[in-house]
């Protein structure tokens, strides 16, 4: 059962909210990279992605918390499953999370693939990448940058709009643990706020589920 739901876009501080998250106690998380250790999920996602009735509670009965794709691009139907969770947004400036965003995981999921020995669950989140994300978000025009920049400030929007200020904090990873704490209620911890997936980082852990390599986990 969810407690709080992260529906801010990939490449806003999402991982390191996840980590956040689950150090005050709100773990396990969902995250994108989740998918590698349980693939078996990447088949219900490409169904919400054609549309088809998903179970939210299903897909989301080992975790207590959900940031990033691909739960964000389904964040109204996610928050109308779980009514008691609370909503956080994390954000950035556009512009800065468009360079962000193309420099990793954009690039990441349009590179070629090897002609052999390619990990099949990163070709399959890869995929499932597409319909949800690329397609699915910002119909297959992430390469127009005024266009995603648009969408990514559409999305924020949108969400203030449909949320009660009770139930949403707007949130950056900058500000730290204080905001963060107080709107869930919970102590502030006597230890610096994780910081996640820097671009070198992430670029040898794609490199490394691309070509099959079991070692890479450590990213996440």
């Amino acid at each position: 059962m969810l407690d709080v739901i992260g529906v801010g876009f990939g490449r806003t501080g999402t991982l390191s909210l996840k980590a956040a998250l689950e150090r005050l106690g709100f773990g396990p998380c969902h995250h994108m990279l989740a998918l590698f250790d349980d693939p078996g999920q990447i088949a219900l996602w490409k169904r919400a992605a054609r549309g088809e009735a998903v179970d939210w509670t299903e897909i989301y009965k080992n975790y207590r918390a959900t940031v990033d794709w691909p739960g964000a691009r389904f964040w109204r139907e996610i928050a109308d499953a779980f009514p008691a969770a609370k909503v956080i947004l994390t954000t950035r400036d556009p512009e800065s999370w468009y360079d962000s965003a193309h420099r990793s995981i954009y690039e990441a999921a349009m590179a070629p693939l090897p002609e052999s020995g390619v990990d099949p669950v990163f070709a399959g989140i890869r995929e499932m990448s597409h319909e949800v994300v690329w397609d699915g978000v910002f119909g297959g025009r992430f390469a127009d940058r005024e266009h995603a920049v648009r969408t990514f400030t559409e999305h924020n929007e949108a969400v203030r709009r449909a949320l009660p200020a009770e139930r949403l904090l707007v949130f950056e990873a900058r500000q730290g643990w204080e905001p963060l704490c107080g709107f869930l209620g919970v102590e502030v911890p006597d230890e610096p706020f994780p910081h996640r997936n820097d671009q070198g980082a992430f670029a040898e852990f794609i490199d490394a589920r691309r070509a099959g390599s079991a070692g890479a986990a450590g990213i996440a």
